[in-house]
């Protein structure tokens, strides 16, 4: 993984002072709620419901064991001991008390964290698949490249107060883990005609009120140029983003009014002013941020030996064969496996952790792997180089600690946003209609009968648990003071991007399980042999499911 060099340590370090200085003026009066509300946004601050939230950055969704010790740490230390995993692979401290948030980003730069540019309107922590750099289908690894742009975009100055929040996602593999569709740019990684890398560019995608799908504007970017390109959408974007409206201000709505062929030859335009220049990314530069993320030294292991052996252990045990078969990932390196570390207990908000967890996990990063961890955009860790050797005791491990629930893929692995017990932007709850399904649906045979169902709860039309892009989505709504849910169906964040549809009028909250049980019944009424809850969706459409619903 990335390691800071001497001008990444004094710029984080002068960030910390930097805001130390202004939240004591603002404390002091010195500074109003309008002019502090940028600052503290451009590091990680909100004013939730009932107290800040701290948004720390994850880039890419990489950690090391020491970090997420030091987070263990912090949050018992500046908080209530606990931490919670965001879609968007950052992690975010609930109850931090303002006046102690500079000592907390003084302490995260201490093992190379921070918490720049993970709200307000800029280029905010640059989004991965978990997998990048182990997966069998990777094209290629998508880290070096989230590293380049993430050091050309961070504190850049020309882009610090966009009109509207900016997110870039990029994945390297076959299958799209990163959602790049429905990002401000989504950048694929492709190889040309010629074998080289290079990038398919989408712009224009996003989720809350207006869910847009990404338009594809360039279809073979040379690498040389990634940084450049994206400089000239972000000019296009700055120069013509509306401002005068907070809710028209996102580039999907400037691509959407312009047209994507116009908005291609508007970037084209600014692209050529600068495609030649010192932007242009020489090769040893390319190689210099790729010396970071060299392949660990992986032994050299009998992989049928230990898959034989594992075999075994799965015939001997079947709540280990249960989560072998959901949980764990198959590796690019033979003998290895990735492991979903699963953060769905139910009774446990989805993407929660415990301090203790924390320490815990970073202790069997070390013990089973290299010490590295990735954060999921489904809320929960990978474990991405672990032997399959070590399968069953790191099981063990992780069933003692309630981290190995075997519900990866399942309905039980919903994402979910912390809603009205804790945003001050949620309509209504969400963690609770989270714990209902869970309990509702907790036969685990049931659940894997049922197949691949992704199930995501936002509170908000924010979309922040991405509920437009469920397979079942629910969003919390506002009746005239009253929690209502409403459910859309449908979606689709991989590479068959789709969103979702709403079924109908909304729903009480102690009416949503038997809402969902009913659409389950519907789908394996009307399943073929093999067909996913999506698949049967898209071949007998939403009416049979709304007339089981509402009848």
């Amino acid at each position: 993984m990335y390691i800071y060099d001497q001008f990444d340590r004094q710029i984080i370090n002068e960030r910390v002072a930097q805001f130390r200085d202004q939240t004591e003026r603002y404390l002091a009066g010195e500074i109003t709620d309008e002019q502090f509300l940028p600052l503290r946004l451009q590091n990680g601050l909100y004013i939730q419901r009932l107290a800040p939230m701290l948004r720390i950055c994850i880039p890419y969704g990489t950690l090391n064991a020491t970090q997420l010790r030091k987070l263990a740490e912090i949050s018992r230390k500046y908080d209530k001991g606990y931490a919670h995993f965001s879609t968007r692979q950052n992690i975010q401290l609930n109850w931090p008390k303002l006046e102690e948030v500079p000592d907390i980003l003084a302490d995260l730069a201490t093992v190379e964290m921070h918490a720049n540019q993970t709200s307000g309107n800029c280029i905010r922590n640059f989004t991965a698949d978990q997998f990048s750099g182990v997966a069998q289908d990777e094209v290629e690894d998508a880290r070096p490249w989230c590293e380049i742009l993430r050091q050309w975009s961070t504190f850049h100055p020309e882009f610090a107060f966009l009109p509207r929040k900016f997110k870039i996602a990029i994945c390297g593999s076959k299958r799209d883990r990163a959602a790049v569709a429905f990002h401000d740019i989504g950048l694929e990684i492709i190889k040309d005609a010629q074998g080289e890398t290079a990038f398919k560019v989408f712009v224009g995608g996003g989720l809350g009120r207006t869910p847009v799908i990404g338009s594809l504007i360039h279809d073979s970017l040379p690498k040389e140029h990634v940084i450049s390109y994206l400089d000239a959408i972000l000019r296009v974007y700055n120069q013509l983003g509306r401002r005068d409206n907070k809710y028209k201000a996102r580039i999907k709505i400037l691509v959407k009014a312009m047209g994507a062929e116009a908005f291609k030859q508007k970037v084209e335009e600014e692209w050529q002013a600068i495609k030649d220049g010192p932007m242009t990314l020489t090769q040893d530069a390319i190689d210099h941020a790729f010396s970071f993320f060299q392949p660990p030294a992986y032994e050299q292991v009998d992989a049928a030996g230990a898959q034989s052996a594992l075999d075994d252990k799965r015939l001997a045990e079947p709540r280990f064969a249960a989560w072998l078969s959901h949980n764990v990932v198959a590796h690019k390196q033979p003998g290895y496996a990735a492991v979903n570390v699963s953060l769905k207990e139910t009774g446990v908000a989805p993407g929660d952790i415990t301090a203790e967890q924390m320490e815990a996990v970073a202790d069997l990063a070390e013990e089973f792997g290299f010490g590295e961890l990735r954060s999921t955009h489904e809320q929960n860790l990978v474990l991405p180089d672990v032997r399959k050797s070590d399968l069953f005791a790191l099981w063990q491990k992780l069933d003692a600690l309630r981290l190995a629930s075997p519900v990866i893929g399942t309905l039980n692995d919903m994402i979910c946003c912390p809603g009205g017990d804790y945003c001050a932007l949620a309509n209504a709850k969400s963690i609770p209609v989270a714990e209902a399904i869970q309990r509702r649906f907790d036969d685990l045979d049931y659940l894997y009968d049922l197949g691949e169902i992704e199930l995501n709860i936002s509170g908000c039309m924010n979309a922040c648990g991405h509920h437009h892009i469920g397979h079942i989505g629910i969003l919390g709504v506002d009746k005239k003071g009253q929690e209502f849910y409403q459910v859309s169906l449908g979606g689709s964040q991989s590479n068959d991007a789709a969103i979702g549809k709403i079924l109908g009028p909304s729903f009480a909250q102690d009416e949503v399980p038997e809402v969902i049980s009913k659409l389950l019944e519907t789908y394996v009424a009307n399943r073929t042999e093999e067909e996913r809850f999506l698949d049967t969706y898209r071949r007998i459409g939403i009416e049979p499911f709304k007339e089981r619903v509402y009848a």
